[in-house]
């Protein structure tokens, strides 16, 4: 039989917020979980277990939940549990049937309703236990986000980050403590934060202001992209994940990823998008990490080693982008063999070899082989002219059955 959890919101007004109802599920549970700020909020009661949440969390939690089977177990979340909460993770755990979900109003609804702000014109951003750099993805002039915080650190931690990349005008409201009687908001702009005093518990709202760094369509400029020449361009790029098809929740693996362009734009078409960027090359992959921060989207995941014997034992993938390293043997067969139904890949060559190769592939497998031409304008003397750049070979497949 499997454990069931009832989980309840409880807001920054602590138990005297909480309804009758949801008290006496709390009194009456033989176990209740949750953070030590939340468990600290609960009067007394000598009978009832209480036990914080294992580190780390999410690889600990089935064995603590395990251990209480068949025992009533009280979680406590902050607010809506199901926003950036424990709701989700004990779902995905033990099923819909097992968890019952009794939230509370979030912060991120208390946010909006502070600032007057439509759901539909915000976006939300959690850096609770992840890197700050997730809110560059949603930069944009005029835009804005709700971010929530770790901790008291998180806005000097956020502000830091939008005065470097030319954002130190944006507009900042920290708003702490929502929903209790010690409710605080400080108003701001990231240049004027440094070193002020934030809450604890706090939510960051901000409105955007400063240079654009790119858009959500793939095909941002190379200029954005460190690298040292091993770099899918621009309007390479952008053929591709337009083969690739970015699709939310999805994986992709980036093969010979060079600068990480192509895994890093899959994974700003949405927040829910994963990469893993495989690279031989130690300096290209550390490469990859900071350009990754760079353009929003710290969670991507690098593996440094050769494909295709670095490719075993990753999750799989949805999708996978060649660009490097095609005529290695087996890394071709080990893609096409790791794709599920649906899955899609694109592979780029601009050698003969390479080429041969995926016409070879294309001739066994299917799917449709492009040569794609690129030319830019130059200066001749006192005048323009075209420049071309090398004629790549694109193989893209889309497999029909696993």
């Amino acid at each position: 039989m499997s454990p069931a959890v009832t989980v309840i919101g409880i807001g920054a007004d602590g138990w005297t917020g909480l309804t009758a109802e949801h008290r006496q599920l709390v009194l009456d549970a033989d176990i209740v979980l949750g953070g030590r700020r939340h468990l600290d909020l609960l009067p007394a009661s000598e009978n009832q277990i209480r036990e914080p949440w294992p580190s780390p969390l999410r690889e600990s939690l089935p064995a603590l939940l395990w251990k209480y089977d068949g025992r009533r177990v009280v979680a406590l979340a902050s607010g809506d549990p199901f926003v950036s909460g424990i709701g989700g993770t004990l779902v995905e755990i033990l099923g819909p049937g097992a968890v019952v979900v009794e939230p509370t109003v979030s912060s991120v609804a208390l946010a909006r309703a502070r600032m007057g702000w439509d759901a539909e014109t915000v976006d939300v951003v959690s850096v609770v236990g992840r890197d700050v750099h997730r809110v560059l993805r949603s930069i944009a002039p005029g835009h804005r986000s709700i971010v929530l915080s770790s901790d008291a650190d998180t806005p000097g931690s956020v502000a830091d980050l939008l005065v470097n990349t030319g954002h130190g005008g944006s507009k900042m409201t920290v708003l702490g403590d929502l929903g209790s009687d010690d409710e605080t908001s400080i108003a701001t702009t990231a240049d004027e934060w440094a070193r002020r005093r934030a809450p604890q518990l706090n939510v960051i709202a901000i409105e955007f202001d400063g240079p654009v760094v790119g858009g959500w369509v793939a095909g941002l400029p190379d200029e954005l992209f460190e690298n040292d020449g091993q770099l899918t361009k621009r309007d390479l790029r952008a053929s591709a994940l337009s083969r690739l098809a970015p699709r939310p929740g999805q994986l992709l693996w980036d093969v010979g990823a060079g600068a990480g362009s192509v895994g890093i734009e899959w994974m700003r078409a949405h927040p829910t998008c994963r990469t893993i960027a495989v690279e031989a090359d130690e300096t290209r992959a550390a490469r990859i990490e900071r350009n990754a921060q760079a353009l929003g989207v710290p969670d991507l995941r690098v593996v440094t080693g050769r494909s295709p014997d670095a490719l075993a034992g990753l999750p799989r993938p949805d999708a996978i982008f060649v660009g490097g390293g095609a005529t290695v043997p087996g890394v071709i067969e080990t893609c096409v063999a790791a794709l599920p139904a649906g899955g899609r890949l694109v592979v780029h060559g601009v050698t003969l070899e390479t080429e041969a190769l995926l016409a070879a592939a294309h001739t066994e497998h299917g799917g449709e082989l492009t040569r794609i031409h690129v030319e830019t304008t130059a200066p001749i003397g006192t005048f323009t002219g075209w420049t071309p750049s090398r004629a790549v070979t694109q193989w893209t497949l889309t497999k029909e059955h696993a």
